[in-house]
Order: structure tokens, then C-alpha cells, then sequence
């Protein structure tokens, strides 16, 4: 790919955030979370370009639109893959709690795991960490790992972990060792890249949590030089069999970072911006007649990294 979609794709992640954010605290989900599918949907219909989504919203008899297989953009330009989250999550939105974002992640086609709406254990670090970590071994053995890379004590550092009981565990673990514990109700792809910065108190993303999430939180860390590995933690018969018939044959498989999301000589781009404020980026500020977004865009080829502020007039350009 010459071409830098993502670039392109931060104005569909802008679309979709605005959307969004008008249900901010407004009790709405299912509102929230179908503003930001509509508003990607039509923003994607002004890109030149013909992607296929490997990671969407649903399967096609469950989702309205954003569907795996669907295709989108003008039917010209380049032939890549796409994975989107249109808002994590429209349960966060509706609260008026932290670290809602819109994602897409496109790649050169091939290059992103497809994964059934499952669930999947995780552990995530920025580029200190990089090769430090196995999810088989026990969190103990994983932070004094971390620690070590990143030069610090255990103590110092900050584990990001979602609020479930399946974590009671992992938490007793964690607090152990001695390291300190964030936990989160929703969002662990903001996490898992906020890892990957300083500044954002962020330096592991442990737990089980969305498969597709993932994968779009793999495409951020390839792009930043992070390390992730995972593997999927089926709860049905059913939900195995549709991991099988994606292809996923051995379902104890350990994914690293290459796995999820190829690198080497192909090109990933991830494009995301806030709908509510979060470690990682600003949600969505209106005022009279427009709005604010802050964004993050990145290119795995060229390896840059930009923040964008945006202002939106909408008697020029009015959300979708």
C-alpha cells in the first residue's frame, strides 16, 4: 500500500465518535453504541478504497451493518482488510465512564487473525517490554519479566485489569507479587494501548477479555512496537465450533503479536479517536455549533504516531 489510509480512516473514527458521544451519559447503549455503526457505515462510503471487514460489529444475520464480509468504499483503490470497533463500548458511552473509543485497523489483505466473537485471555506491554512475557507462565513470572525490561521494581508497575469475578484470581495474584492494579468495567483495547505510552500510567493489560478486541489492540501495538500474546478462552461447544470454522484449529494455541496481526513486510494502519475522556485520548468536547475530537493515528511502515485535535463545524459539515 502507498497509500495512507489511515489518514482517511481517522475522519470515519471522528464520524463515529461524534455520533456516539451525543448519548454520553444518557442510559442508551444500544443507542450509543448504533449512532457510531450508522455514522462509520456512511463515512466509510467517501473512502477510495475496497476493504473487506475480518473483525466487525457481528455476523451478517446479526448485524445491521459493519458485518464480517461486508465490503467497504468505492470499489476502486486498494484491496486491504479492515477490522473495526465503531465505539468500546456503548455500555462505557451510556455511563459517562472513561476510555470510550472508535477504532479501525486496515491492513494489506492476509494480514489480520480472523476470530469469532469469543472470548480471549490477553497480556499486553509497550516496546520496553517486548519479549518479556508468556501467558503460560503465572502473572508472578510475568511482572518480575516486565519489571526487569523495563527496569523498574514490581511495584512500580500497573496492571490494567477488567472487573469480572472470572478475575478474582489474577487479582489475588497480581496484588501478591506487590504490583499495582487498575481495574477497568469495559475498554481494554484503550488499555492495552495506553501500555504502550508513557505518561498514561499504563504498563500491562492482563485478563480475559473480546477476541476481536484483540486483534484491533494487536494492530496498535504492531504499529508501536508493543508485544501481546493470547489465546482463546471458548465458553460453548457452540462458541469452539465457530472458532473451527474460521480456520482455528487448536483452540489451546498460544498467539503472539505476529500471529494476530502479520508485520514483516506488510502495512498496518489504526486509527482511533475518543468519544469519552480517557488515559489515552480526549473524548468528545461540544460546544456551540460544532465539536472537538482528539484522535491517534498510525502507520506500522513508516512507524509514525499522531495525535490529531480536531474542530468540527457543523453548519459546514454536520455529524452523520
Amino acid at each position: 500500500m502507498d497509500r495512507n489510509l489511515a489518514l482517511e480512516m481517522v475522519r470515519v473514527t471522528e464520524a463515529a465518535a461524534l455520533s456516539s458521544a451525543r448519548w454520553m451519559g444518557i442510559g442508551n447503549p444500544s443507542a450509543a453504541e448504533q449512532a457510531a455503526i450508522d455514522a462509520m457505515r456512511r463515512a466509510f462510503d467517501g473512502v477510495s478504497f475496497t476493504g473487506s471487514i475480518v473483525i466487525g460489529e457481528g455476523e451478517r444475520d446479526k448485524a445491521p451493518t459493519l458485518y464480517i464480509g461486508e465490503v467497504l468504499g468505492h470499489g476502486s483503490g486498494p484491496e486491504v482488510d479492515v477490522a473495526v470497533d465503531a465505539v468500546e463500548s456503548g455500555v462505557i458511552v451510556a455511563e459517562g465512564r472513561p476510555n470510550a473509543i472508535s477504532i479501525i485497523a486496515v491492513a494489506d489483505k492476509g494480514s489480520l487473525l480472523q476470530v469469532p466473537d469469543v472470548y480471549m485471555e490477553k497480556i499486553a506491554v509497550g516496546p520496553k517490554a517486548a519479549g518479556a512475557i508468556d501467558i503460560t507462565a503465572p502473572p508472578e513470572k510475568n511482572l518480575r519479566a516486565i519489571a526487569e525490561a523495563m527496569k523498574c521494581y514490581v511495584e512500580d508497575l500497573t496492571v490494567v485489569i477488567l472487573e469480572r469475578p472470572r478475575h478474582a484470581e489474577l487479582v489475588r495474584q497480581v496484588r501478591e507479587v506487590g504490583a499495582r492494579i487498575k481495574l477497568i468495567q469495559d475498554g481494554d483495547v484503550s488499555a492495552a494501548i495506553a501500555t504502550a505510552f508513557e505518561g498514561t500510567g499504563v504498563d500491562v493489560l492482563m485478563g480475559i477479555g473480546g477476541a476481536r478486541e484483540g486483534v484491533l489492540a494487536a494492530a496498535a501495538l504492531q504499529c508501536l512496537g508493543g508485544d501481546m500474546q493470547a489465546r482463546l478462552k471458548p465458553r460453548t461447544e457452540e462458541e469452539a465450533e465457530r472458532a473451527l470454522r474460521m480456520g482455528i484449529r487448536d483452540l489451546n494455541r498460544v498467539f503472539g503479536i505476529g500471529d494476530l496481526v502479520a508485520d514483516g513486510e506488510r502495512d498496518i494502519m489504526f486509527a482511533a479517536t475518543g468519544a469519552t475522556d480517557g488515559d489515552l485520548l480526549k473524548g468528545v468536547r461540544f460546544f456551540g455549533g460544532g465539536a472537538r475530537t482528539h484522535s491517534l493515528v498510525m502507520r506500522s511502515k513508516s512507524a509514525t504516531v499522531r495525535f490529531i485535535e480536531s474542530t468540527h463545524r457543523f453548519d459546514r459539515k454536520p455529524v452523520y
